[in-house]
């Protein structure tokens, strides 16, 4: 009688304990994975958030009047970042990752507040992708385009008699290359970002 009750005992005790093994010990890891994954993207696009604001303000506020002599003769500057369609461009472009930015902030901190992914959708992870990428590549041809400009007003121009306008107009300069740091900085930021939207959508094969 104890014989014929313990095949059944066994048969039935034994998948019940692996099989509550496997609920406590995989789903918790696999939910802290994603948490933690999800929360760097929050941080990330939050420190992103800040360099573009920080070059915007910069660029919008670069502005400075000063004196130039050329050919011993005294000629009066007035340079702002208004003068010039690159830093016009840079400036643009640092407004639009902004908003940007915001926008998925508000998205991804409601639903991480709530407990629920922050990417919602493969459709809606590839829509974050496709920003991502394209503000990324826009930062970087508005810096790029922004650093000629500001590489000409340091060195001025060789054989020339326009001289280096950065030396009595330092304090413009000074904001104006700070700013295109800070927009070099948000498009590596962006790139890490891109980065990561790849790896999601590779793991949701």
């Amino acid at each position: 009688m104890i014989n014929g009750m313990n095949p059944p005992d066994v048969g039935i005790q034994l998948p019940e304990a692996k099989m509550g093994m496997d609920t406590v010990t995989d789903s918790p890891l696999d939910g802290n994975v994603n948490w933690i994954a999800e929360l760097m993207q929050v941080v990330l696009r939050a420190l992103c958030l800040v360099t573009s604001v920080t070059a915007l303000s910069l660029m919008v506020t670069a502005e400075q009047a000063s004196t130039i002599t050329v050919l011993g003769f005294n000629i009066p500057l007035h340079s702002k970042w208004s003068f010039s369609h690159s830093f016009e461009y840079l400036v643009g472009i640092s407004a639009a990752v902004a908003l940007h930015l915001i926008l998925q902030l508000l998205i991804s901190g409601s639903r991480l507040v709530r407990g629920s992914p922050t990417i919602c959708s493969r459709n809606h992870g590839w829509l974050i992708f496709a920003g991502d990428q394209v503000f990324a590549l826009a930062l970087m041809s508005a810096g790029s385009s922004a650093s000629s400009v500001s590489s000409l007003n340091h060195t001025g121009i060789r054989h020339t008699a326009l001289p280096n306008f950065c030396k009595p107009l330092h304090h413009f300069c000074d904001r104006v290359s700070t700013s295109i740091v800070f927009t070099f900085f948000s498009c590596f930021l962006l790139a890490i970002l891109v980065v990561l939207d790849v790896l999601w959508l590779s793991s949701k094969h």
